[in-house]
């Protein structure tokens, strides 16, 4: 029983520690993008209203913190997780990044939606109102699917193939 008790004393004092360490810098723009997605593409508002409630937190420049980001290690978890997600797609930048990009990135929400890859369910466990219907994963392709056709007509077929890299 001492050794459970030193143990425990240990956890707390580590815990007690870590708070020491800075948070990251929070993801919160004053300012509404110019380069918002829905600056170069079509977005209804029930898709708006879905990429607010199951995306932004983690693809665009303003996060909404839970209670939890303000306790270490969770909150280095959260800031790596959103520098992540917006690594790879950022519909507050979306406007500025090349045809070929918008058109793979519309490609992607598509496929990572149809096949639940996101939102991921490390995010959906907690922010239960994120987890996408039947319905709203149709809303979303049946968008992607549109915005790529738009792409199609506007714009020459060689401007929307990514280009492979060496």
């Amino acid at each position: 029983m001492k050794i459970l008790k030193k143990i425990l004393l240990a956890l707390v004092v580590i815990l007690v520690l870590f708070q020491l360490v800075p948070r990251p810098p929070k993801n919160i723009s004053e300012s509404a993008s110019a380069n918002y997605i829905s600056t170069v593409h079509n977005v209804p508002a029930e898709v708006q209203q879905i990429l607010k409630t199951s995306c932004t937190d983690c693809h665009s420049n303003n996060t909404v913190y839970p209670w939890y980001s303000k306790i270490q290690p969770l909150a280095i978890w959260l800031g790596n997780h959103v520098n992540e997600g917006k690594h790879e797609l950022n519909f507050s930048e979306f406007a500025q990044y090349p045809l070929a990009k918008q058109y793979h990135k519309l490609d992607e929400i598509n496929e990572q939606v149809k096949e639940g890859e996101m939102p991921l369910s490390s995010y959906t466990v907690v922010h239960t109102d994120a987890k996408l219907s039947p319905q709203q994963k149709l809303v979303l392709a049946n968008w992607t699917v549109a915005a790529m056709d738009a792409m199609k007509a506007k714009y020459p077929a060689n401007s929307l193939i990514m280009k492979k890299s060496n």
